[in-house]
């Protein structure tokens, strides 16, 4: 996810752009270039969605692949399909204002709990409670088998932008367009083990907290602060409500949450072991892929979270592509603070 500390993201970049980029670049995986590739940007004023009593309001269950998946669905089952993916600390309330936007346009729209949130359990107590990137996104694919789904536009934020660039670099038979916020995020353990700068390494304190027996404890007892914590420092001008952050905070009470948290930053520094069965796909996404499919990206003026710069990811989008900065204080969850502007990169990718 993104940095839990009080430190400014936006202001650090300005005075300490040039040796940051280097080690952020190295966190995810990405080449350092002296030039990347850039694409068109634009820049959209659009005003924060502070607080919203939008809600969804019955939640399906289907067997997919290791998982019991509960989702919830919006629009015509005959529309074409839009997968929303959210991220940690939050759940599928950071598409509560996009989806029905977008079911009004006609879309059928899936947004799933993830594997630890929500109603999503596993189908057998014996299988590892694993939160590596590419388990994740063979969750997805699993589900669009259960679902029938053949082709969708994946959209995501957060572990659900993984997600979901994951899948398209993987398996772009099955994507569409893709919207990304903060664009490539595809991980490499290799690159992600090498030390960063002291600042750089300062935003990924709770990594470093989840590596030890005292971080786990702490964040199964206080799960709730913590992602509160995570929410106001990432998303410095959100003015989220106690309703709205409760909505979500109900989908951490998963019995499976904390270990799945808890590995999947173990996983990325190297410090927990994946399954075999996803080592071919993590091979592949070691060698940084590139994305062809149809792509939008989005960042936010007031990102408060550790995140790539978009000149040093463009390069990885070679289909049409078009990255789109928000301004007006839009932090980490972008979709559930500038919602009509989500969706409308999803419809906008749709017309590519």
């Amino acid at each position: 996810m993104s940095s839990a500390n009080t430190y400014n993201r936006r202001n650090f970049l300005s005075s300490a752009a040039k040796f940051l980029v280097a080690s952020e670049l190295a966190l995810f995986g990405l080449p350092v270039a002296a030039k990347a590739n850039t694409a068109t940007a634009a820049t959209e004023k659009t005003n924060n969605s502070n607080n919203s009593g939008a809600s969804f309001q019955h939640i399906k269950q289907i067997n997919a692949g290791v998982l019991n998946v509960g989702y919830a669905e919006a629009g015509p089952a005959n529309g074409p399909v839009v997968l929303l993916l959210h991220g940690w600390p939050y759940d599928i309330h950071t598409y509560a204002e996009v989806a029905p936007i977008l079911a009004a346009k006609g879309y059928r729209v899936i947004v799933p709990y993830l594997r630890g949130y929500g109603s999503t359990t596993f189908l057998s107590e014996k299988t590892m409670r694993n939160g590596q990137q590419s388990a994740i996104a063979a969750d997805i694919i699993a589900l669009m088998d259960a679902l029938k789904i053949e082709r969708a536009i994946i959209g995501g934020c957060d572990w659900g932008a993984r997600t979901a660039d994951i899948i398209a670099a993987l398996w772009p038979e099955r994507t569409k367009g893709l919207v990304s916020v903060s664009g490539y995020l595809i991980g490499n353990r290799d690159t992600a083990g090498t030390p960063l700068l002291p600042a750089a390494e300062q935003q990924w304190w709770y990594q470093y907290y989840f590596a030890t027996a005292r971080g786990k404890a702490g964040y199964t007892q206080h799960t709730n602060e913590f992602a509160k914590l995570i929410w106001q420092t990432a998303s410095p001008k959100w003015n989220f409500d106690e309703a709205t952050f409760n909505r979500s905070a109900a989908a951490f009470s998963n019995p499976d949450h904390v270990e799945i948290v808890v590995h999947n930053y173990r996983w990325r520094l190297g410090l927990a072991d994946g399954e075999t069965q996803y080592d071919a796909l993590e091979r592949k996404l070691a060698t940084a892929p590139a994305i062809n499919v149809p792509a939008i990206t989005l960042e936010g003026d007031a990102n408060g979270a550790p995140h790539p710069p978009e000149n040093s990811y463009a390069g990885k989008f070679t289909g049409k592509y078009l990255h789109k900065t928000l301004t007006g204080g839009i932090g980490h969850n972008l979709p559930q603070e500038a919602p009509a502007a989500f969706a409308a990169a999803i419809m906008e990718v749709d017309r590519f």
